[in-house]
């Protein structure tokens, strides 16, 4: 009997051993997986940014030019008035 115990103890302990090589394997894998997870979150962060400066910049633009036709609209009624006041003198 106590051969049958000692070659019990040794499947077990061989089992024990795949189990934890398995073990480390799928704790590697989550590692991975965390870090992958990790980065792809950053870079959507980046391109999200990216995106934003490049809207900000684009309303600024058009915030601008609708400034300067705001200017220019003055300018011309401004003319036309001293055109219009030159005739009246």
């Amino acid at each position: 009997h106590l051969d049958n115990v000692e070659t019990a103890l040794a499947a077990m302990a061989a089992a024990a051993a795949t189990i934890g090589a398995a073990k480390s394997r799928v704790d590697m894998q989550k590692d991975f997986v965390s870090k992958l997870q990790d980065a792809i979150d950053r870079g959507i962060g980046q391109l999200v940014d990216a995106d934003m400066n490049k809207e900000s910049s684009r309303l600024s633009a058009l915030q601008v030019q609708q400034q300067l036709g705001i200017q220019a609209l003055s300018i011309a009624n401004s003319n036309t008035q001293n055109i219009l006041s030159l005739f009246r003198s």
